[in-house]
């Protein structure tokens, strides 16, 4: 598994259902005493003293022959157990828990995209807070809520819908476009991923934490410049600094989008990763709000990004 990626992956909880348990092993056994071998002054294949050599499987007889070959037939003609009759993750868990994220997602947008603008601000700013409050509850609970993570998707949609409506209403347009961005950059980043052209490999991984530590700071430096009043720009350092006449977000833009592609091939290699290990079905939600988190990310980052570049017109 990918690890030092998105949190919610690399949780313990995730990991450790992820990695196959060690086969348990009977008290005493091996322990001065070879594998197969008898106890001591008793042969190999002797009964002890008192037992009945060929009783032990008079249950078992008994059992067998109260079943007709008809019912033999059919056991033995049914299909063998899947992973999801088994109770394991599978993919289209996966798929079918995303989509249900998704879905919780759109319905909170299309809730401020049609209320008041006032109210809109509003519940643009109770979703920020509530979806960040949830983000943290969900990724350090032991077992996965599906209510709380469809919670979180709805606060997010609550914030990405006011976020879309009044950059949409300085930019007109801009909402569709980072939809129709955010859906292609998944599609290609899962293409690639499926074909084999780029794994989360180690040397990439040290490369993404430097790069996400990076942008990680100057976030913070540039959130704290606009509370402060140390800059007026809308997007502050973003767009009040130039580098050859091109707004610096344009370059942190681009780069945050490719750190949010890169985090959705490691989303794919931990859930393929929780596939192949038979990880329990509940921790498919566990896998949808990975994937729904990083969606977000990503969609933010396409919509500022094209504001930046639409103001700059």
């Amino acid at each position: 598994m990918a690890l030092g990626g998105n949190p919610i992956f690399n949780g313990k909880n995730f990991r450790g259902a992820t990695q196959a348990p060690p086969a348990p092993q009977a008290y005493g056994q091996g322990y001065g005493q070879n594998y197969g071998q008898a106890p001591y002054g008793q042969n190999y294949g002797q009964p002890q003293y008192g037992q009945n050599q060929f009783g032990q499987q008079a249950g078992w007889n008994a059992g067998q022959q109260a079943m007709s070959s008809e019912q033999l037939q059919d056991l033995y003609n049914r299909p063998a157990a899947g992973p999801a009759d088994a109770g394991r993750m599978t993919f289209d868990d996966v798929i079918m828990k995303t989509a249900a994220c998704l879905a919780a997602v759109i319905a909170g947008a299309a809730v401020t995209l049609v209320v008041a603008q006032g109210l809109a601000s509003m519940l643009m700013l109770v979703g920020a807070l509530g979806g960040f409050v949830l983000a943290l509850v969900n990724t350090f609970k032991k077992q996965p809520s599906p209510a709380l993570i469809l919670a979180y998707a709805a606060l997010e949609g609550l914030f990405l819908g006011g976020l879309t409506r009044i950059l949409d209403g300085m930019f007109p347009g801009v909402g569709l476009q980072a939809v129709i961005g955010t859906l292609s950059v998944f599609a290609v980043t899962l293409v690639l991923f499926k074909s084999g052209k780029v794994r989360a490999t180690p040397r990439a991984m040290r490369f993404f934490m430097i790069a996400l530590i990076g942008y990680a700071v100057f976030a913070l430096i540039n959130m704290v410049m606009m509370w402060t009043g140390a800059v007026q720009s809308p997007f502050g350092l973003r767009t009040s600094v130039e580098i050859f006449g091109i707004p610096l977000g344009v370059f942190i833009g681009l780069l945050a989008i490719g750190l949010a592609a890169f985090s959705l091939i490691m989303d794919f290699t931990s859930i393929e990763a929780g596939v192949r290990a038979g990880a329990p079905q509940r921790f498919s939600w566990t896998a949808a709000f990975g994937l729904t988190v990083t969606l977000v990310w990503l969609y933010v980052e396409i919509i500022r990004l094209l504001a930046i570049l639409r103001g700059d017109d």
